[in-house]
């Protein structure tokens, strides 16, 4: 199982000026990837902005998204904007997406909080159409320069129609932040829609733990405020912060027991000494 980490670029106080020595220390200290969480209405960095600062800060990190709400964006504008990360990083980014669930997220003119599974099964077409080159915007040019691939895609989510979307578009599944058991479930569900929708093999399963061993109590207070909105769902959350060592052994051992192909703790502070601190847990042998 690869560990990877996360960009604070969603917690609440954060610098956003940290973020490329975040990258920068993340891949010195041998982390497979470095992720976001995307949301809009909170006083955050844009996943897409990290994710480019990152690229820019790094040469052989992966990068991706855990996950992106696709349906706040004009399909074309983050095809064109997803592509151009991929392609100044030298095709390391994979794109997390979901539909969303906050209503204040929604903040573009006429893409509001309903109807959102359609509106994603046609962006994806949209997405696949601007990343092979096809013109955009009525004329003859396409949004993307020759060589621009089709970027790997996980997908989030629980209901059955986010599952079937990701057997048929994406290269796996990424699951929410909560406790080994209740994502033991969620794995076996995308493994049924994977062999449902005919594919072969096995899909990639992306577990995500959040993390605060030099400030734990800060780290709670701040995971319990990005999901205060969510009821009773934030104390599960909250629970499930790692802020020892041995706590984030018990995650490795675990999520690695579930089958995760790759666990990524993400940040619940901006403060960078905690990128080794977890990397001498984890990575012991670097």
């Amino acid at each position: 199982m690869k560990i990877g980490i996360g960009l604070p670029n969603q917690v609440r106080d954060m610098r956003p000026d940290v973020i490329p020595a975040w990258a920068a220390r993340a891949e010195e200290a041998g982390f497979s990837t470095l992720g976001t969480v995307g949301r809009i209405a909170y006083p955050g960095v844009m996943d897409t902005v990290a994710l480019a600062a990152a690229a820019g800060a790094t040469q052989t990190i992966g990068l991706v998204s855990n996950v992106l709400i696709g349906t706040v964006w004009p399909p074309v504008l983050l095809a064109k904007e997803i592509a151009g990360i991929d392609g100044v990083s030298g095709g390391r980014l994979t794109l997390g997406i979901g539909i969303g669930g906050r209503p204040d997220d929604f903040v573009a003119d006429g893409l509001g909080p309903k109807g959102l599974g359609k509106r994603i099964d046609a962006d994806l077409e949209v997405y696949r159409d601007v990343w092979n080159g096809k013109p955009v915007g009525g004329g003859d040019n396409p949004a993307v320069p020759p060589g621009t691939r089709e970027v790997p895609l996980l997908f989030g989510g629980f209901a059955p129609n986010a599952l079937a979307r990701m057997a048929k578009w994406g290269e796996g599944y990424v699951a929410g932040s909560v406790p080994p058991a209740m994502v033991a479930g969620s794995f076996d569900q995308a493994r049924a829609a994977w062999k449902d929708g005919g594919r072969e093999g096995e899909p990639r399963l992306v577990a995500i733990v959040y993390f605060a061993l030099g400030e734990p109590e800060t780290g709670l207070r701040k995971v319990g405020d990005y999901y205060s909105n969510m009821g009773d769902a934030a104390e599960i959350v909250v629970a499930n912060v790692r802020t020892t060592p041995d706590a984030v052994r018990a995650a490795v051992e675990e999520f690695g027991a579930l089958g995760a192909d790759e666990l990524i703790f993400n940040p619940a502070t901006d403060e960078l000494d905690d990128i080794a601190r977890l990397a001498d847990i984890v990575t012991p042998g670097r």
